[in-house]
């Protein structure tokens, strides 16, 4: 990936959001809004939504390393994770960048649960200082970390 603006500060917004836009090499963005067009029934708009809150949930989860905080994505949110976590090369230069050199891994649960992990996840997104496209928060009626009480996702 090349050079990028890094993360904003953590910490309660004072003014506008941070779009994960100006973290994201433009040609990465382009690349992965068009697999999620291949993979998925979304337009371009749709995809970006979902692209980039797949990646401010990504990137709260690396500077929250540690933490053991039970973050969860939502169903449409988890779509995004996926398609930048499988682009492997990319996504292991973002965890280098990132999260200190350490790779996030991802270890799914089978069960889902409806414990306010996603929109918990959503409000500290939001404190992070990213942008949250709300609507793309509230599909998750079921939905939990995906290996609580770990540093994965």
């Amino acid at each position: 990936m090349t050079a990028a603006p890094s993360l904003p500060a953590a910490g309660p917004r004072t003014g506008s959001a941070h779009s994960v836009r100006d973290t994201v090499p433009a040609a990465l963005w382009d690349k992965q809004v068009h697999l999620l067009m291949r993979d998925h029934p979304y337009d371009s708009v749709m995809a970006m939504r979902v692209l980039g809150q797949g990646y401010a949930y990504l990137l709260t989860a690396m500077r929250h390393r540690g933490e053991r905080l039970g973050l969860a994505p939502s169903t449409l949110v988890d779509v995004g994770v996926h398609t930048v976590i499988l682009d492997t090369v990319t996504y292991l230069e973002l965890c280098e960048r990132f999260n200190d050199g350490h790779f996030l891994h991802h270890v799914p649960e089978v069960e889902a649960k409806d414990d306010g992990s996603v929109l918990r996840t959503a409000d500290l997104i939001a404190a992070d200082g990213w942008e949250v496209d709300w609507p793309l928060w509230t599909d998750a009626a079921k939905c939990g970390p995906c290996h609580p009480g770990s540093d994965s996702h």
